[in-house]
């Protein structure tokens, strides 16, 4: 690999391939990451390996200058617009050579505006020397380059840099840019960055966007810059335009929030893990049992052999052992594994909190006790009590019963003002549509309150079938009133499917002679004898222009106007407000 390595310097061996970085507001590419490749019949033809190997033989800075000379060179040579970001550790960016303007060279060699030129920091290793760092970046600043972090959240020290440093940029890693639309704790942390970088003037780059849906929740964050395979692939000839789908997609509405409760799937054990410093079974009962002695906390003991977790030693159940006559002096120096349970539970750390409570629940009494083992690819990481489970539950459902409504599962009152507060700060065009069942009441009295929460989930159902869960929200006010913020063009279609499946589905809650008549007797608050009508669906939809409303106040009142005005209407009914409020 050496000799390898050597033949790739001197022959030049490289290629550059480029991905475009594009502005979430407008839709434009604003520049080009340059990708570095070895050659494609090698084992170096990956940067990781290529990088590996040169670290290995002091050859990064080499390795590092050819690479900045490959992508420059193929920059210029396809006249790109924009600016260009390439990679450079900071063990590099700290090297003596670094500072003699190597970088400035090449970049006058090729006839570009070092403006032009963003550095972006990539780390292989921690970094310690932040008042060096200072110094380089200053350097490089003085030049006229601006700086980029790569990867926040991944790397060893990124948060520090970026408060070292003040970089122009900071780029997320792609972990916490897929499945954003369906996670709310990745949601979370984006926000975070993006309030940190308002403060700090830095712009937000994302990473690994694969998805519209992904790419809709980052721009209506407020990301100002995306990177991803649905933007565009690294290519030695990269796009100079996006595709006209992500470009529609960009100019129209923005993506809602993930719907509360999608994270209670999500939630991975990880967050119960304790490191548990285990025991080989070459340990003896005798050792082990000092170790309990030692430690009056410790109350399990995971027994591992070569990282593959074997079972779990109880101080309960060792105790119980020695305490028996002549136990000490007939097992004492046998293997610890005598006494272990070697049937613990034992879970993969991506497993969620409800499918490890559930497996508990199912497993004997004693593992709620004993607790759990973490692994990750069959490989020992840590324990999980039991205790801490329970707790974890028990919060999320005290969340959950916040959050949603007991009976449908939606979202209620709290995440529906949330949302709709979130999309006027954003200035989003949407439609609200406020849902209300007809002569629900005195169905309720003739067919009982079961039969009426089964209409109330059916309708619920109803509505969620009909709605793009990616850009669409839904949330259930309480009794028999829902509201949808609808930000699909085809809105009005929905509606209108709703209604039709609505009409059709209620017919299932009636006898056959209440169907055949229409409705049915029944007494009217008065007390009265009074025939109504089958219950049906109301919707009245208004048109949400960015400033024309300002609180969840004002588009309730609204919403509730469009539905009463929606209810004077005979059947499943349908009343829209296109009114263009100016004031």
């Amino acid at each position: 690999m050496r000799v390898h390595l050597r033949e790739i310097i001197e022959q030049r061996q490289l290629s550059a391939l480029l991905q475009p970085i594009v502005d979430m507001a407008s839709g434009e590419i604003i520049g080009y990451e340059g990708l570095i490749r070895g050659p494609s019949d090698s084992l170096l033809h990956s940067p990781i390996n290529l990088f590996k190997v040169a670290f290995a033989n002091n050859q990064m800075v080499q390795i590092e200058h050819l690479s900045r000379q490959v992508v420059l060179e193929r920059f210029v040579e396809l006249k790109l617009p924009g600016k260009l970001f390439f990679n450079v550790s900071p063990k590099c960016l700290l090297q003596l050579e670094g500072h003699h303007g190597k970088t400035l060279e090449l970049i006058r060699e090729v006839g570009i505006n070092p403006e032009r030129v963003i550095i972006e920091l990539t780390e292989s290793e921690p970094t310690y020397d932040y008042d060096l760092m200072r110094d380089a970046v200053r350097h490089y600043r003085e030049m006229g380059f601006q700086i980029a972090i790569d990867d926040l959240g991944e790397g060893f020290s990124s948060l520090r840099l970026w408060s070292e440093l003040r970089p122009e940029y900071v780029k997320i890693d792609m972990h916490f840019i897929q499945g954003i639309n369906m996670d709310p704790v990745k949601l979370q942390f984006v926000r975070s960055i993006q309030e940190i970088a308002e403060k700090s003037n830095t712009l937000v780059i994302a990473e690994g966007i694969e998805t519209q849906a992904e790419l809709l929740v980052l721009r209506d964050v407020g990301v100002a810059y995306g990177q991803g395979y649905h933007l565009g692939r690294p290519n030695v000839h990269p796009a100079t335009a996006l595709p006209a789908e992500v470009v529609k997609a960009l100019g129209h509405n923005r993506a809602p929030t993930p719907q509360r409760g999608a994270e209670k799937n999500n939630v991975s054990i990880v967050k119960l893990l304790q490191r548990v410093p285990p025991i080989s079974p070459a340990t003896n009962n005798n050792d082990a049992f000092e170790l309990f002695v030692r430690e009056a906390k410790l109350l399990i003991i995971p027994v591992v052999d070569q990282e593959v977790p074997l079972g779990l030693l109880s101080r309960y159940d060792m105790i119980e052992h020695f305490a028996r006559p002549y136990q000490r002096e007939l097992y004492g120096k046998k293997s610890c594994t005598l006494f272990m349970d070697p049937n613990p539970i034992i879970v993969h750390k991506d497993t969620s909190l409800q499918d490890l409570s559930f497996s508990i629940v199912q497993a004997d009494a004693h593992h709620l006790s004993n607790g759990f083992i973490i692994t990750d690819q069959g490989k020992y990481l840590g324990m999980g009590r039991g205790h801490d489970l329970m707790r974890e539950i028990t919060q999320m459902q005290i969340t959950a019963a916040r959050y949603a409504n007991p009976l449908t599962q939606l979202p209620g009152n709290v995440p529906i003002n949330e949302h709709i507060e979130r999309l006027l700060a954003s200035g989003t065009r949407f439609w609200a549509c406020y849902c209300d069942l007809d002569h629900f009441k005195p169905f309720n009295d003739v067919y009982g309150y079961r039969k009426g929460d089964d209409v109330i989930q059916l309708t619920g159902a109803i509505l969620s079938e009909h709605c793009d869960l990616n850009r669409d929200f839904i949330g259930h006010i309480g009794g028999d009133d829902f509201m949808i913020l609808f930000q699909s063009e085809d809105w009005e279609r929905r509606c209108r499917d709703i209604l039709d499946q609505f009409g059709s589905e209620i017919q299932n809650f009636y006898s056959i002679e209440d169907r055949e008549q229409g409705g049915y007797l029944s007494e009217d608050r008065q007390g009265k004898k009074a025939f109504y009508s089958l219950i049906s669906l109301s919707l009245g939809a208004i048109k949400v222009d960015p400033h024309h409303f300002y609180s969840h106040h004002q588009i309730a009142t609204a919403a509730t106007e469009s539905k009463k005005q929606a209810k004077k209407m005979h059947g499943n009914s349908l009343f829209i407000d296109r009114r263009d409020r100016h004031s």
